[in-house]
């Protein structure tokens, strides 16, 4: 695992690139702030995709059911391998900390 800052001019790009590969991975979203502890917004959902608008400046995590949106982000962290995304943190101006945690989805055999 390699935990890496992304520069804001590369979010739009690396979104929209990952989000192609994150096909059919489940997401758990969690909020964490000293005003509000650590809650969970979402357990193990499917995603949709993950994106990011410059015009608006907000990061969406679109899940099965749910649109995480995560209004004026200040810094996005990625802990990533060579072959794959395992989760993205993203702190907005408030100092929110959006922790949204990747894996794939259990395989059950018949």
């Amino acid at each position: 695992m390699a935990l890496s800052k992304l520069e804001k001019p590369n979010w739009h790009a690396y979104f929209d690139n990952m989000s192609r590969l994150l096909d059919g991975k489940r997401v758990e979203v969690e909020v964490d702030a000293l005003a509000i502890g650590g809650q969970v917004q979402a357990e193990w959902l499917p995603l949709i995709g993950i994106t990011y608008d410059p015009k608006d400046d907000i990061v969406n995590v679109a899940l099965e059911g749910l649109q995480h949106m995560i209004h004026k982000p200040r810094e996005v962290f990625v802990d990533q391998t060579v072959v794959d995304l395992n989760s993205v943190e993203v702190i907005d101006t408030d100092d929110y900390r959006h922790i949204i945690k990747l894996r794939d989805p259990l395989m059950l055999s018949r």
